[in-house]
Formats: C-alpha cells, sequence, structure tokens
C-alpha cells in the first residue's frame, strides 16, 4: 500500500477544492488505482487508509472571545407566503457575538438596497452603531478583492459605511473557516460562524412552519417581535439572559447620526419615446413631457423614484418581476388628448379600476359629442393630475345626476365640491338639460285662472 499513500493523498488533497457532490469515495479512488497504477490489493485496505486520511485532514477550532459591541452580517433565504403568493424572501441579519442579540428583517431581493435598508433598520433596533461589523465578500459590499487582500468596496456600501462611521471586516474569499488573512493547521473557528448560525436559527424557529402575511411590513413587524422576545431567554453556559447581556453590546455602541442614510440604489439613464425608463429588468413610466430626457433612478426596497434635474416626476411601487411594465396612466393623459384615436387600445390604461361613474359619463360624452366626447373625457380623467381621485370622483356623480355632460361641468362641480359652495351652472352651454320656462305673471292670467276654476 505504501507506494500508493501519496497518489491517494494527492486526490484528497485536490477534492477540497471540488464540489463535496463530486469528491472521490473510496471505491472509485480504488478503481483508479487499479485502472491507472496497476495497484492489485483490495478494496478494503484503501477504504480504511482513505478513512483514516480524511479524519486528519479535518479542521481543528479555537473557541474565540467577543468583546461588546461588534457585530455580523449576512443574508439568509426562505419560502414565505406574502399577499397569498409563494415566493423565496430573502432575510437580513445582524447579531451581536457577545449577547447573541438578533435583529432580523426580510425582503423580496438581497439587493444592495436591502443591505443599506437593513443596516438602517438593525441600527434603528438596536438604539446606536456597532464599532465593527463582519461581513462575507458579498458583490453588493465588495467591488473587487485585489491582490494583496484588499478590499475596494462598492459604492453603496462606502457610502454607508461613511455615513455611520463603523468599522468592516470580511472573511477570507473561498475558506469559509479561515480568519482573514490566517490560514495555520489549527485555524481559530471563522468569526462569521455565530451569524451564520443566527441565519439558520431565525429560518428554523421564526420560519416555520412557512410565514403567511398580507404585507411584507407585517412580515417584518413579526420577526421584530420575535427578535424581542428573544431576549429573554437564558442560552446554555450563561446565567444572563440575551437581553441582560445585550446592556454591554449597547453600552459600547456609538451614536445614530441625526438623520438615516438614504438606501438607495441610484442610477442615471434616458427615457425612451414611449416615455418610459428601465430599471432592473423593468421599465417605469414617466410623464410624456420628459420624453428623450436624462433622468435619474433611485431604487429602494419597495419603491423606484424618478427625477429630472431637481424635481421628482414619477413614484412607482416597485417591481420584481422581470420584463414587466410599470405605469401611471395619468403619466400618458397630455398625449392621448392630443393623439385621441389611441384611447381604446393605450396600454397604459388598460386595468385602471375606474369607478364606474367615469364609464357612464364616457358613453354619454360619446353619444353626444362624438369623437370631442372621447377628447373630453380625457381632460375628465386629467383633473386627477391636480385634484384627489375621490373628489373627481364625486364632481363626475354630481354631473351625472344633473345631467351636465361635459368637461368644464364636471371641473366646475369639483370647484365648488372642494370650495364647498353651491354649483351655478350656465344653462346655455348645457343644452341637454331640461329647462322650465317661467313667465311673467299678469292679472288677464289669474283672472283666467280664476275663471277656469269656476267652470
Amino acid at each position: 500500500m505504501a507506494p500508493y499513500t501519496g497518489i491517494i493523498d494527492r486526490i484528497l488533497e485536490e477534492d477540497r477544492s471540488t464540489h463535496r457532490k463530486q469528491r472521490h469515495t473510496a471505491k472509485r479512488i480504488h478503481e483508479r488505482l487499479r485502472d491507472e497504477h496497476g495497484f492489485e490489493g483490495g478494496q478494503t485496505i484503501v477504504k480504511d487508509y482513505v478513512r483514516e486520511r480524511r479524519r486528519r485532514l479535518r479542521e481543528m477550532f479555537v473557541p474565540l472571545a467577543h468583546p461588546p459591541g461588534y457585530a455580523q452580517a449576512d443574508f439568509g433565504e426562505a419560502v414565505v407566503i406574502v399577499a397569498g403568493i409563494r415566493r423565496k424572501a430573502h432575510f437580513f441579519v445582524m447579531d451581536f457575538p457577545h449577547s447573541d442579540q438578533c435583529f432580523v428583517k426580510a425582503y423580496p431581493a438581497a439587493t444592495s438596497e436591502a443591505w443599506l435598508d437593513g443596516h438602517n433598520a438593525g441600527f434603528a433596533f438596536f438604539g446606536g452603531v456597532p464599532q465593527s461589523i463582519l461581513y462575507d465578500n458579498d458583490k453588493r459590499l465588495v467591488a473587487r478583492i485585489l491582490s494583496d487582500g484588499t478590499r475596494q468596496r462598492a459604492q453603496a456600501f462606502s457610502g454607508l459605511q461613511s455615513h455611520y462611521l463603523f468599522e468592516d471586516r470580511f472573511g477570507c474569499p473561498g475558506q469559509g473557516n479561515a480568519e482573514p488573512s490566517k490560514a495555520p493547521s489549527v485555524r481559530a473557528r471563522w468569526r462569521r460562524g455565530k451569524v451564520e448560525g443566527m441565519v439558520g436559527y431565525a429560518r428554523r424557529n421564526f420560519m416555520i412552519p412557512v410565514p403567511r402575511f398580507e404585507s411584507w411590513e407585517a412580515f417584518n413587524g413579526d420577526l421584530a417581535r420575535r427578535c424581542h422576545e428573544r431576549g429573554k431567554d437564558v442560552l446554555r453556559g450563561h446565567r444572563e439572559s440575551i437581553g441582560e447581556r445585550f446592556g454591554r453590546d449597547q453600552e459600547a455602541l456609538m451614536a445614530l447620526p441625526p438623520a438615516l442614510f438614504d438606501a438607495c440604489d441610484q442610477q442615471a439613464t434616458r427615457v425612451s419615446s414611449l416615455s418610459l425608463v428601465r430599471y432592473r429588468r423593468n421599465d417605469y413610466s414617466v410623464p410624456v413631457a420628459y420624453g428623450h430626457q436624462d433622468v435619474w433612478i433611485r431604487g429602494y426596497v419597495h419603491e423606484v423614484v424618478i427625477g429630472c434635474g431637481g424635481e421628482i416626476i414619477a413614484r412607482h411601487i416597485r417591481s420584481y418581476e422581470r420584463g414587466d411594465l410599470v405605469f401611471d396612466p395619468l403619466h400618458y393623459l397630455p398625449l392621448l388628448e392630443k393623439k385621441i384615436g389611441a384611447l381604446d387600445q393605450a396600454a397604459p390604461l388598460q386595468g385602471w379600476d375606474l369607478p364606474e361613474a367615469f364609464a357612464s359619463l364616457r358613453r354619454l360624452l360619446e353619444a353626444r359629442m362624438g369623437k370631442a366626447g372621447k377628447r373630453e373625457y380625457v381632460q375628465v380623467l386629467s383633473l386627477m393630475e391636480t385634484f384627489e381621485p375621490e373628489d373627481v370622483h364625486g364632481a363626475v356623480r354630481d354631473a351625472l345626476r344633473l345631467g351636465a355632460i361635459g368637461y368644464d361641468a364636471v371641473k366646475h362641480l369639483l370647484l365648488c365640491r372642494i370650495e364647498r359652495r353651491p354649483p351655478r351652472l350656465d344653462l346655455d352651454i348645457y343644452p341637454y338639460l331640461p329647462r322650465a320656462r317661467v313667465a311673467t305673471t299678469t292679472a288677464a292670467t289669474y283672472m283666467s285662472l280664476l275663471g277656469g276654476a269656476g267652470s
């Protein structure tokens, strides 16, 4: 066996950098020794050597003490049901190894803005900023690792660190068990093991059975409650509760700055001819007046904000789908007023859930005014750019009740509703209203009435 031990050792060493499901079994090593090197021994002797050699290759670790005020952060994944949709949630975990106090918050995706928002929420939850935070080398935090091990931080993460002034530390890439810049045969257990264990704890204890909530806000409210309740627990090997030990962490925290960091991803782009801007594989609408102009985008966890110069021109609920079109119908009304023939096939208006009164108004406008009625209907819809939709709906109902079918009437009734004054419609403008003609009363008319009564 002795002439073949070096070959086996080389195979086992190469396996350490191979995916665990593609590593050699003792049976496969025996086959290779037999076929490639002429080994004539049995499989059992190879199996015994491989088992012993693998035992010796297993790493040993040194327990670490964790000073107060030092934190770790990571992301985990779990299946959840939010608003009736089963999906994968990515949850941010920040943990203080000294006390085992943790904070957990879930997101639709583990984006850079989710990392930033997780820090904002975690610091607010703990009431201060850790002196130091340990991370892995996530690409949303580290843009590049140089040959000497120096990290070039991602721009957004660098801004976060400059805002809160905490120290960042990173584990060695590709060595999940290694201390930074250390690789002896007996290594200190990687300090990130604490937060990785907390990721598993949160999944097992906070997300089984599969969480079911109506919104992300409700889900995260429940997670925060569970983190608070965990502070009452006394863990094995400790006499104090997590909350009592966290008191020492709190004493070591740095003060929060007056304002939170703006947790968003920032990009610059140009508006297309369809009055759309693309952000993260989805398209969002802007007012048609900004077509073909340069704009900026701020992507938050649940919102996309678009601006031009110093002005915000659009806000949308963020979509995490792929190839989604997110419209605000109001953005396209000025163009539809000019291109009224496109009204029925306008994609931005498809699925716009308006009260039935608007459909009734459109039918009457088109029946009485034809193509001009379509244009007046679009003008009525445009009132929602300036006024509350509920007020416009009320004015439309009033116009239908009075038979005042027209944009000017709806606008007049809307202003009267807001200013709380009675409407005064000019009947000459609305020929469809029934009119009551009152003639001047004369004595002869009165006498004719009396004569009729006498007969």
